[in-house]
């Protein structure tokens, strides 16, 4: 049961902060951004770029979502921002086009081999039954930090309240003086940095390839979709509820219905156990599990 937790976490760490980042931008700018996923890479790249200047593996990381911010609103700016003009499925389809373009030049500059982080071997420690990595643990904390940081930022200051205008009623934010721009600016950077952030946590715990962003692309939209779209609260449980499905299906022994010993359900098919809820929900939750959440953020 131990191990099951702890894999349902690891597997939720994989996917929170740029699910977290992805609903909570999508809440300020009304579109999906095909790209956000694509942040990831670019994170967990600059970050193996960065220590190959012998720079501490924080520093790497912090400079690495720094970056990663600047260049999400640079792309809001001169190309979403424009592409929103004429209409949020256009901007769609202009951010599939981005993100396509994104990998293209990491594949290019990268190569098609996957890299890891020079770190030592890390040693497994059993925990109530349940085994697990230093590394894992730090990946956790880490993603529940920022987690946390960002909740306290959403909830208890005035910039999560401006941030929360904007997103439920902007016309009014604007007209109490909140600068929209401004705040979706903050938000946008924000996505980035927590994607870039999330990035590199999975190329810290395991590698990083060009196709990093892709292979995240659907069960970030899935678990965003199921917390519902645009609620930062949704997002969280989302990506919990996504987790434990996915690693419950591949934890079961359904042998004996098969009138077998044993017969797990592959790794690789977890995911479909998550495209499984997601449609569950839209058939009975259109709008996602929290999607009174998502009009007021």
């Amino acid at each position: 049961m131990m191990q099951f937790l702890v894999d349902s976490l690891l597997r939720a760490g994989d996917l929170m902060l740029v699910t977290l980042g992805l609903s909570t931008v999508y809440a300020m700018v009304r579109f999906p951004n095909m790209a956000q996923t694509e942040y990831a890479t670019i994170g967990a790249f600059l970050g193996l770029v960065l220590s190959g200047f012998a720079l501490p593996l924080w520093l790497c990381v912090i400079m690495s979502a720094l970056l990663t911010g600047v260049i999400a609103v640079v792309l809001h700016r001169f190309a979403f921002a424009r592409l929103l003009r004429s209409s949020p499925v256009i901007a769609m389809i202009g951010s599939l086009a981005v993100a396509m373009i994104i990998r293209s030049g990491i594949q290019a500059v990268a190569g098609t081999r996957s890299e890891r982080f020079d770190l030592p071997i890390d040693v497994p420690h059993q925990f109530m039954g349940a085994v697990i990595t230093t590394t894992q643990i730090v990946i956790l904390a880490v993603t529940a930090l920022v987690v946390i940081a960002f909740l306290i930022l959403l909830f208890k200051t005035n910039l999560g309240r401006s941030m929360r205008a904007v997103a439920a009623q902007p016309d009014l934010a604007r007209a109490c003086g909140i600068s929209s721009g401004r705040v979706v600016d903050i938000i946008g950077f924000l996505g980035g940095a927590f994607a870039a952030i999330g990035g590199a946590l999975l190329a810290i715990g395991s590698q990083v390839h060009f196709n990093l962003g892709q292979d995240l692309l659907l069960p970030v939209f899935a678990a965003a979709i199921v917390g519902g779209l645009g609620s930062p609260i949704g997002a969280i449980f989302g990506v919990l509820l996504l987790a434990i499905v996915e690693t419950l299906v591949t934890n079961i022994n359904f042998g004996p219905l098969a009138g077998e010993t044993f017969l797990y359900v592959p790794l690789a098919y977890g995911p479909a156990a998550g495209f499984c809820l997601l449609v569950i929900t839209l058939m009975f939750r259109p709008r996602g599990l929290f999607h009174s959440e998502s009009k007021r953020v």
